[in-house]
């Protein structure tokens, strides 16, 4: 697999089957968080040592609080989005994490100073419309809104993790995801040890295999083809190809837990991807 654009599509699948990994998995969100980040930094590091990439340390360091500050929002948003997949259904979890793009935007002119034009102002408009609609006004108060909202905060913390990466001028990719992941759960343990009632925690054989598979394939690996992919793909091509990722998930969801959406929400669903792609597109153009 050497040409960059099947790596990335694998990636983009791998990540689309996350949710179907944890849902099954028999532990609170925290701690398959904090282990899918400690599994996937040691996958990384060996890939580092096997492949003999050098570390740059004083790369490192110049971008060491940005790293932290990032590595932190990732853990945080894995927590909020393990815990929207148990509370809600796989697709509308995914979609309500698309939001991040959206919620970019939105920022940009705060955070980046970037600024918001009037094409940017009709997706956000059209992404808050599609969450309006994920709730399902005539479902009678079936969806569950703690989902919604838990996919909705792990949405606001990865756009947090988008916009600090913006600020990383040192690192490689490869040195970014193994740091990442390292304060991720670095950042996790004392919440876990602390926070998470001991009697939640049991492994059984399945969860200690699906947490093995998230943390090497799902986190480790599907890192490694992201970044290899990403490295040589466009800007727009990879932010579109990304998509590949929320449609598996939906689809995934509906094939295998025959999980469905209303009408309501595959409009909202519709409003909310098309809005977020529309966004990355006018951002990478």
């Amino acid at each position: 697999m050497t040409s960059p654009k099947p790596k990335y599509i694998s990636a983009m699948l791998i990540f689309g089957s996350v949710g179907l990994l944890v849902r099954h998995i028999a532990l609170p969100a925290a701690q398959i968080a904090l282990t899918r980040g400690v599994v996937g930094c040691l996958f990384l590091l060996a890939a580092v040592l096997i492949t003999r990439r050098k570390v740059s340390w004083p790369n490192i360091h110049a971008d060491l609080w940005v790293l932290l500050a990032s590595g932190a929002a990732i853990g945080i948003n894995w927590i909020f989005l393990f815990e929207s997949y148990a509370r809600t259904t796989i697709a509308t979890a995914t979609i309500c994490y698309y939001m991040a793009p959206v919620l970019v935007v939105f920022l940009s002119p705060l955070v980046l100073k970037e600024k918001l034009t009037k094409k940017k102002i009709v997706c956000i408009a059209a992404a808050v419309a599609g969450i309006v609609l994920i709730s399902d006004p005539g479902s009678g108060g079936a969806v569950d809104m703690a989902g919604i909202f838990y996919g909705l905060a792990a949405a606001l913390f990865y756009a947090a993790v988008i916009m600090l990466n913006k600020f990383l001028r040192q690192v490689s990719d490869f040195e970014r995801s193994i740091f990442q992941l390292a304060f991720a759960a670095l950042v996790l343990l004392p919440y876990v040890l602390s926070a998470v009632p001991t009697h939640d925690v049991i492994f059984d054989i399945t969860s200690v295999i699906l947490l093995f598979t998230l943390g090497v394939v799902h986190t480790g690996f599907a890192y490694y083809l992201y970044f290899s992919g990403l490295r040589a793909l466009k800007a727009q091509t990879a932010a579109l190809l990304g998509y590949i990722d929320p449609l598996a998930a939906i689809l995934l969801s509906a094939l295998i837990l025959s999980e469905r959406m209303g009408p309501w929400q595959m409009v909202g669903g519709v409003l909310i991807l098309g809005g977020a792609m529309f966004c990355e597109s006018f951002t990478t153009s």
